[in-house]
Parts: structure tokens; sequence; C-alpha cells
């Protein structure tokens, strides 16, 4: 029996309007979605903390003591062991921090997910996040968008490229709801997700990242993730910058550093936990135990608990210039580090977006602060460099050097750091890339066999006119003796194309223009399934006299090969 996806491919597929309709349903239901898995979050958050059921969570403020005292550090274990039974049960897919699982189906299934990966996600990266484990809620939302996309596709019958375009769609609206960053969210998807750029895959996507900015607004507020003061803006911008390039160069190498030591540690720390004998839960309370000690240690010791859930209110309080030291700072950084990687071991469920602008910040006003205090009279400002850090190890671990500069731009609502950033992010994705080929997201599927592209290699040879593809025919079936490709005839009438050798004679072929380009007659030979293109100068009915030549599927291959060696 012919499976619903099947039947999709043979169609065109919806019209750009009808797409362009669908994308603005994913950003709508996506933003809903991003709504919900906040007041879960919250809600859970106030439950294991406080015993209150309050979806109230404010994640930029510090979270106040805890009644239990150090009974907290079981906070984290019991939310782990309630993911690892939801993961282990329902969608193994819900684990970890989900864009490689959404980066798989679209290069490997076609861009079709479980519709039950959504709420299975949203349930174990609530239960997570909110039970303190040390990851962000921008990988479940992703996720989430990418499934309902999917599941709208899946639903239509869509054709595989459409159905990749909302899924993409999903993941940015799941962004842009998340962070309210909608130009940030179109280059996520843009860098990191979809295969193709082109204006039938971009305005679906701009269309879905925009509505779900528009109702995440309605529900948390027009304000950028992170508020830097007022009075920091003109300090932020240098009017003579040059002096300060090499510094903005060393603190992008300094965040590429850090960039690849996240990349290796987090999967060298899966791999040792893999290794632990007695199965997930056991590893869940190893690891969820050592982030609720590590939690706790740092409440006794700095009144915060610092690295338990997204990190927002400490990224908060470095933008506000609240911790300054650069020694606290850097123990920040390694302690975030740590629990990142313990909790991605250990089973949690969510992102990793969060924990490295954690890192970013830390590493990035540590940095400033010590010039600070090395040459104070210069006037460094650390709030300043944690912006570029923030900006600089996101761009490092996810690869995506656009996304992180528009992002921190619209995260802290600040330009005038616009050109440092861009600096200390190509630095960082540089030494990162020389160091470590794979970035965060493609290492985890690499390691499985499954490649993904770095690169979006331009199809040049698509807009090329079909004669340069096409191999001349050199007679009619009424001449047999003659090698190469001849056209059978009936009467005046062309009914088909018959190979060298005098194989089977080709009956499933299209009629192409001399003026034609490639690209057009290839999506003509895919949606009516035929082997070859005849292709004939001129108008009117097609005759052997008019013929310049044929193009068959393995023509196309030898010109796309030859394209790729040029």
């Amino acid at each position: 029996m012919e499976s619903a996806i099947s039947k999709g491919l043979g169609r065109q597929g919806v019209g750009l309007v009808t797409l362009c309709v669908l994308a603005l349903v994913v950003g709508s239901v996506t933003g809903v979605g991003a709504i919900a898995l906040r007041a879960l979050i919250g809600l859970i958050h106030n439950v294991f903390f406080f015993g209150e059921f309050s979806t109230f969570y404010d994640a930029n403020q510090p979270t106040p003591p805890s009644p239990w005292g150090p009974f907290i550090i079981l906070a984290p274990v019991i939310g782990g062991l309630g993911v690892v039974w939801l993961v282990k049960n329902f969608a193994p897919e819900a684990k970890g921090h989900g864009v490689p699982e959404v980066m798989y189906a679209i290069y490997y299934r076609d861009g079709r997910i479980r519709p039950s990966v959504a709420l299975i996600k949203s349930l174990a990266s609530a239960l997570s996040i909110g039970s303190g484990a040390s990851v962000g809620r921008e990988g479940p939302i992703i996720q989430i968008g990418s499934t309902i996309g999917s599941a709208l596709g899946q639903l239509l019958r869509l054709p595989n490229w459409q159905m990749i375009t909302m899924v993409a769609a999903g993941a940015g609206a799941g962004i842009a709801a998340t962070f309210n960053t909608p130009l940030g969210a179109v280059m996520f998807a843009l860098e990191i997700m979809l295969p193709e750029v082109s204006a039938r895959t971009f305005l679906p996507v701009v269309l879905a990242t925009g509505t779900a900015t528009f109702v995440g607004q309605m529900f948390f507020g027009i304000a950028p993730a992170f508020i830097v003061p007022a009075t920091s803006h003109q300090e932020l911008l240098f009017p003579t910058p040059a002096p300060f390039l090499p510094i903005y160069v060393i603190l992008g190498l300094l965040c590429g550093l850090a960039s690849t030591l996240f990349v290796r540690m987090l999967y060298w720390m899966e791999d040792r936990f893999d290794e632990i004998p007695g199965g997930e839960y056991v590893r869940a309370i190893i690891g969820m135990g050592t982030v609720g000690v590590l939690m706790y240690v740092l409440f006794l010791s700095f009144g915060q608990y610092h690295t338990e859930g997204v990190g927002y209110a400490t990224i908060q309080s470095v933008l506000r210039g609240d911790l300054t030291l650069p020694w606290l700072l850097a123990l920040l950084f390694v302690a975030k580090l740590v629990a990142t990687t313990v909790s991605m071991g250990g089973g949690a469920s969510g992102g990793i977006f969060s924990p490295s602008l954690f890192l970013g910040a830390t590493l990035g006003g540590a940095f400033g602060s010590a010039l600070n205090l090395l040459w104070p009279a210069v006037g460094f400002n650390p709030i300043l460099f944690a912006i570029i850090g923030m900006g600089a190890v996101v761009g490092g671990t996810t690869g995506a050097a656009m996304t992180a500069i528009f992002m921190i731009f619209e995260m802290t609502g600040d330009y005038g750091t616009i050109v440092p950033v861009i600096i200390a992010v190509a630095v960082s994705i540089g030494l990162r890339r020389a160091l470590l080929d794979e970035n965060i997201y493609t290492l985890k599927l690499a390691r499985r066999g499954h490649p993904i592209p770095k690169v979006r290699h331009t199809n040049m040879f698509l807009v090329r006119p079909v004669t340069e593809a096409a191999t001349p025919i050199v007679g009619s079936d009424s001449e047999p003796g003659t090698e190469g490709f001849r056209v059978a005839v009936r009467g005046r009438r062309i009914v088909g194309i018959v190979p060298p050798g005098g194989g089977r004679t080709i009956r499933r072929f299209i009629v192409a223009r001399d003026d034609d380009i490639l690209h057009n007659v290839m999506k003509r030979m895919s949606r009516r399934d035929a082997a070859a293109a005849l292709v004939v100068k001129g108008k009117g009915v097609p005759r052997e006299e008019n013929v310049v030549g044929v193009i068959t599927r393995d023509g196309i291959a030898d010109t796309i090969l030859k394209h790729f060696g040029e």
C-alpha cells in the first residue's frame, strides 16, 4: 500500500501563498507552545523549590532560598528520574538538546518527526529545567516547533522540500518566541536548518518567526531578553574603536578555546556516563546528584544557586554590573561548564544555547574586569566584554555566525556592540573550526555516522541552458547502424528515445526547448517521473529534424559532478 508520504512525493505540493499561510499557522501554534512551555517550567520549578502551585517564574531574577534547605539537592535527582522514565518509555528523541534530532529529520528523514515528540519533549524539558538541571529552554521549543511543522506537513502530504521548510519554520518560530529575537531566529533557520535558501523557503520562515514573535510579545512583553543599564550604553559606544580591535581579537580567541572545550567536554562526559553500569536511572542519580550538590554549594558560598536551570539570573547580574570580580566570574564559568555537561551526561532534556550564553557572559565579564583592574585609566567596561563573550561563545559552539551576531544585538538591545561582536564571533568560529571541525550540533550526528554538510553549495549549473548538458542525437531508429542516442518515430511523431547500443526504448520523456534552463527541465522531469528530456529548437510540435539532443538522469548526474569539480 502506498504511504501518505510517498503519495505526497509525486505531487507538486501547495503554492507559495498557501505555504506562507501554513507558516503563519506553524508560527502561531509554536508561539502558544512557547508560552505553555514557560508556564510548565514555572509550575515545576515552584513545586520543586517551594512546594507552591504557581506558574509565575521570572528566570532573570535569582531564585529565592528554598525552604527545603540542603534537601534541595534532591530536586534535580527526582526530576532527572522522571525525565529518564519519559524518554525511555515514550520518545528517545526527546533526550539531550534536541537540535541534532531536528537536523537528522531534515537531512535523513525528509522532515518527518513523530508528533508525540512535541509532548514528551515539553514534559521532559520542563521537568529538567524546573527541577534545576543546567540546560536551556530553547532546544525544547525548537524541537517542539519543528514537530508542529512536520506534523502539519505530514497531515497535508506535502512534498519533501515543503515539509522541510515547515520544520525549519517551526524551529525559527521556537527561537523567536523564546528569546524575542525574530531576526536571529530567521538566521538560525537559514544557517542551521535549511538545506536550500530561496524565496520559496525564506518567506515561510520569516512569516513563521514574525508570527511567533508577535504571539510571544503578547504574553511576555516587548522588552529584550536581557536589560543593559542605560548608563552603560554611552560607555559601550567607542567613537574610535581601532585601538580596541586587538583586544576583541584576543577575547575571540579565548571564546574559541572555550567553545571547543565545551563541545569536547559535553560529548566526553556523555561517553563517561554511558560507561557507568546500572542503566539510565543510576546515571541520572549520579549526574543530577552532582548538579544538585554544586548548585547548593554555590548557594551557601555566594547566596545564589547560579548554575540552576537556564542561568538567566546570573547573566542578567553580569550585564547589570553586579558581578565584576574576575575570579568569581571565572569560577562561575567552570561551574556552569561542569553542571551543563554533567546534566547532559546524566540524561537531562534541554538546550545548550542558554548555557553558551552563560559561559560567554562570565568569560567575557572576567576578561573585561581583569583588564579594568590592570589598566583602570583606560575605562574597560566588563559589561561590553560580557556581551561580546556571549556572542562569541554562541557562535563558536553552534557555528552560526550571523545567528550569534543578530541574536546578541536583539537580546541586549545594544547596537553599539555590533562591531566588537562581529570580530569576536568570527575569530571564535575560526579557531574552533581549526581545532574541531564539527560544531556542537553536527558532532552528535557525525558520531552516529550521519554527517551534516557544513556548506550550502550554490548550484550554478542549474541556470545554464539545457543545450550545455544535452547529448547530441545521431539519427533515428531507421538508422540502426549509428552509435549514440536516436529518436524513435512513428510517421512524423516522436514516440521515444533509443539509447546507445539499441537498448530498451525510453518512452517516459518530456520535451524541452533549447532556451530552457536546466533547473526548470529537472523540475519537470521529477514531477512527471521522466527518464529523459528531448531538447528541441523552435516552438510548435517537436519534429525529428528539430531535435538538438537528449538529457538523461545519468547525464544530469555527470553535469552535477562536473560542476563540483569546477
